[in-house]
């Protein structure tokens, strides 16, 4: 199974994700999440959130862009996911996808450790 690396290139933290990645020789599939065409879905993201062992999206929320977004800090789950799913900008990134574990990469090398 492919490693998947959702990235947003304009991000300096998730440019470095990808140059570690390479570096290893780990050539990922990268997903642009930014782009209409390659936003991540509702159930995208509750699949991420598995991965990374059940956890709340707030673990990979960008809580600095919420009030921008009005999203309350009383949102439930299931609205942050919905939030997310619109704003793509909420998402904390870079995340890594390999197989049936994800890991946000913050600091970048935990990218390495489902590698």
């Amino acid at each position: 199974m492919a490693y998947i690396l959702i990235h947003n290139p304009g991000c300096g933290s998730s440019k470095k994700g990808l140059e570690l990645l390479k570096e290893n020789g780990i050539e990922p599939d990268v997903r642009k999440y930014m782009n209409a065409t390659e936003r991540l879905t509702v159930d995208e993201l509750k699949d991420i959130a598995s991965k990374m062992g059940g956890v709340s999206p707030r673990v990979f929320l960008r809580e600095k862009d919420a009030a921008k977004f009005d999203l309350p800090e009383s949102a439930s789950d299931e609205e942050v996911f919905a939030a997310m799913a619109e704003n793509p900008r909420l998402i904390q990134r870079p995340i890594g996808i390999n197989g049936k574990k994800a890991v946000l990469g913050r600091p970048n090398s935990a990218l390495l450790e489902i590698a």
